[in-house]
């Protein structure tokens, strides 16, 4: 492992060390337009009550949107999902026209196809350096066991291969 002066380029190299899963944030705005963000900055925070958290860039041109409604959905990507990731990557044009999707009691998007997806009410917002920390609270969730992830490393998508399961149990 080699030491480097921490400048802005050599720190997003050292983040891209770590691989996260790919999520498209969606929402209803205040106006009733669609909201679809990809965001990879995605963790659980508490199991007691279900709490999950995620970023945006204060830069964000939708970030006013975010912060003046209170529901969202987490849709965590799939592997075969890298064209949505990319086109949800993108700022402004109908990002939604012809995506697959459906509407649970939020009344937000959510993906289909997606591994999993998380409907969740905003419990709190921070304001973390460029970024602003979105807290909310899990009201339903979903997934799909057979749906390999999304995964982003290094700067560029992934697949994840499982190792074998260990044999528990039997004797020789």
């Amino acid at each position: 492992m080699r030491q480097v002066k921490l400048g802005d380029r050599e720190f997003r190299h050292a983040l891209g060390c770590f691989a996260t899963g790919v999520t498209v944030i969606s929402a209803l705005g205040p106006r009733g337009e669609f909201l679809g963000n990809t965001v990879n900055s995605f963790t659980s925070v508490s199991l007691d009550p279900p709490m999950i958290l995620w970023c945006m860039g204060r830069h964000a041109l939708s970030l006013k949107s975010y912060l003046s409604i209170d529901q969202f959905v987490v849709n965590i990507l799939g592997a075969h999902q890298i064209e949505l990731s990319n086109r949800f990557a993108k700022a402004g044009g109908d990002k939604w026209e012809g995506v697959p999707h459906e509407f649970w009691d939020s009344g937000c998007p959510v993906l289909k196809g997606v591994s999993a997806a998380f409907e969740c009410k905003t419990s709190h917002t921070h304001v973390g350096g460029d970024h602003v920390i979105f807290v909310g609270e899990v009201q339903k969730a979903a997934f799909d066991p057979l749906v390999a992830p999304l995964v982003f490393h290094g700067g560029r998508y992934c697949r994840i291969t499982p190792e074998p399961l260990p044999e528990s149990g039997k004797t020789g």
